[in-house]
């Protein structure tokens, strides 16, 4: 079957079934409506905005009132409440009075879902290890092991591999891009996206692209991805989102957790954790596949790398 007949509806793959992320935290309702207020329609943005700039005043109302305070519908409430993590709109407004009261209690402005200004650094720690340890934890849940390993055999085969990322998701990138150069692979890891473009169209039947966004519609990553699906190359979108924009461009699919989001810590810091476990299970995966060069190669680079890294021991 040709790849272009994508766009028409008729490539299937394996069903991956992600769990459903537990509903945000009060706290980080505002920095969940700026992350997801560009995918909205205008009509959702005029929702999310009321309930994120009056908690206190949308909690009061039934969905029928903050349809008619925002001048759309009542499905459009409940799509933005669902949009925003939450399961209804009942959800919803139980976070939104819980942030009002938070608010009007007076406590410690929240730097993070649940970090304080005024938490001592102890807990700050505790508290970030917490995160990071559910993020991986979800990451791993939610990964398709039948898409990791078709994602690995593709790397492994591939004569070339260009990876694309934009922000935190470009520094994930830029490291497995070193990974699997020192095991012989031949790996560009894009951050300009006119390079990244020029260098898809020139991809053919056998080389690998892989994207790396957590929304799943970053146009610097997505753009490129669709360049190289249409010159053959197997293409491979590292996600938060998987029914996001990339994935209508990607043979493999790979979904990382959902991430909190806060004020100080965005999605884009937190769910790079679960990017870079990805990227981990990839580049081991795929020096297991290609042992007999791979062990090689990784000590050549060692030894050519070795005279800057002198023993600090007398001779």
């Amino acid at each position: 079957m040709k790849k272009n007949a994508v766009r028409r509806g008729e490539r299937t793959r394996p069903v991956t079934t992600v769990p459903r992320p537990a509903p945000p935290e009060p706290a980080a309702l505002a920095a969940k409506v700026r992350t997801m207020a560009p995918s909205m329609t205008r009509s959702m943005q005029r929702v999310a905005e009321a309930v994120a700039e009056d908690p206190a005043g949308c909690a009061a109302l039934t969905v029928t009132a903050l349809a008619g305070r925002t001048g759309t519908s009542e499905a459009t409430v409940v799509r933005t409440a669902r949009l925003l993590g939450y399961p209804g709109y009942r959800d919803l407004r139980l976070a939104l009075a819980g942030l009002a009261a938070q608010q009007a209690s007076g406590a410690a402005p929240s730097l993070t879902t649940d970090i304080s200004v005024d938490d001592p650094m102890a807990e700050v720690l505790a508290k970030l290890t917490r995160d990071e340890r559910q993020t991986l934890t979800d990451t791993a849940g939610a990964l398709d092991l039948r898409q990791v390993e078709a994602a690995v055999a593709a790397l492994a085969a591939a004569p070339r591999i260009d990876l694309y990322g934009v922000g935190a998701s470009s520094l994930v990138a830029q490291d497995l891009a070193q990974k699997l150069l020192r095991i012989g692979k031949v790996t560009h890891a894009h951050t300009d996206p006119h390079l990244a473009v020029t260098g898809a169209v020139q991809l053919r039947a056998g080389d690998v692209a892989l994207a790396i966004t957590h929304s799943g519609s970053t146009v610097d990553v997505v753009e490129p991805l669709r360049a190289a699906f249409d010159h053959g190359a197997t293409t491979v979108a590292v996600t938060g989102r998987p029914n996001g924009e990339v994935t209508r461009w990607a043979d493999h699919v790979l979904t990382t957790s959902t991430a909190r989001e806060s004020e100080l810590r965005p999605a884009a810091m937190s769910s790079r954790t679960g990017q870079l476990l990805v990227v981990d299970c990839l580049f081991v995966g795929v020096a297991q596949l290609t042992y007999d060069t791979a062990a090689p190669a990784l000590r050549a680079s060692y030894e050519a790398l070795a005279h800057r890294h002198p023993s600090r021991e007398p001779r």
